[in-house]
């Protein structure tokens, strides 16, 4: 069903200070940066290995990355999951009684089509299933 993990998402503050951290410190190589209106962020990219991390700043308070913000401060959002076939991988984790948060897959960064699991359905952690544009 997944192919390997895509990347893990932060919540962060401030972008631009988050970016100096993992360019400056962690030696990672940003490759996109872009405004998502649809889920209320602007998120960057930055290549570690073949995966990514993926640095969320909320475009206002009352975004899920706001709201994330506000109850637990700066961190690990969440573990994004590659699938070759999105439409596949939802319809089994429904078989399997998986609760979804996204019934269909919506458009995420750089045109790719994304899902989220609910944190409950996976001991916690917020999940995204990640199916790459045939452009990425």
């Amino acid at each position: 069903m997944f192919a390997r993990i895509d990347h893990t998402g932060v919540a962060v503050e401030d972008l631009d200070a988050a970016i100096a951290l993992y360019e400056g410190s962690f030696g990672m190589r940003l490759v996109h940066r872009e405004t998502v209106e649809s889920q209320g962020v602007e998120a960057v990219l930055l290549d570690v290995g073949e995966n990514h991390v993926e640095l969320l700043r909320p475009l206002g308070p009352d975004t899920p990355v706001g709201r994330f913000l506000a109850s637990r401060g700066p961190g690990l959002h969440h573990v994004a999951y590659q699938t070759p076939d999105i439409a596949r991988a939802l319809d089994g984790l429904r078989a399997a009684g998986v609760r979804l948060i996204d019934e269909t897959p919506r458009i995420g960064i750089r045109g790719s089509s994304v899902a989220f699991l609910h944190p409950a359905a996976s001991g916690g952690v917020l999940t995204e299933i990640v199916q790459p544009s045939k452009e990425h």
